[in-house]
């Protein structure tokens, strides 16, 4: 029997360009202004977009939880792909990874997310939740910031 590894897959379509959200969700200076799946703050954001390359992002939630993603770069097309290792500190059994695809459309981008690799059904649940107020995030950031700043 083949079991399924436990994944997240989210797709929404965005009023923004590809270089507008690819620009979004991998500069530092924009990430620290929005990311998270809610209102709370984006303490610090740190990357080295290459191959390979680290990325590190604190946040806080609303409840006063705070948390550091992590890992590397995998794989990297400008304005059309990013994939990287998703870590947690002091969890290494938990790496998995992170696929946005980027695909225009009429009225902006088709944003794809895959959260693969996840250990349970419970860490599926927490992080559709996390990624679906990403998303809200980001397209409120989107809808905020001006034009298609890079």
């Amino acid at each position: 029997m083949n079991e399924a590894v436990p994944s997240v897959q989210i797709i929404r379509r965005l009023k923004a360009t590809p270089a507008r959200i690819f620009a979004a969700i991998t500069k530092p200076e924009q990430i620290i202004l929005w990311w998270g799946p809610d209102a709370g703050q984006t303490v610090s954001a740190e990357n080295d977009l290459r191959p390979s390359g680290r990325y590190s992002i604190v946040f806080r939630t609303l409840d006063g939880a705070e948390h550091n993603p992590r890992g590397r770069y995998l794989e990297i097309v400008p304005d059309e792909k990013l994939v990287f290792t998703w870590e947690w500190p002091g969890h290494p059994e938990w790496e998995s990874r992170v696929t946005f695809t980027l695909r225009p459309i009429e009225i902006g981008t088709e944003l794809t997310l895959i959260h693969e690799r996840l250990p349970d059904i419970g860490a599926v649940e927490s992080h559709t939740a996390g990624w679906s107020g990403w998303f809200d995030e980001l397209q409120a950031f989107l809808s905020f910031a001006p034009g298609d700043a890079r």
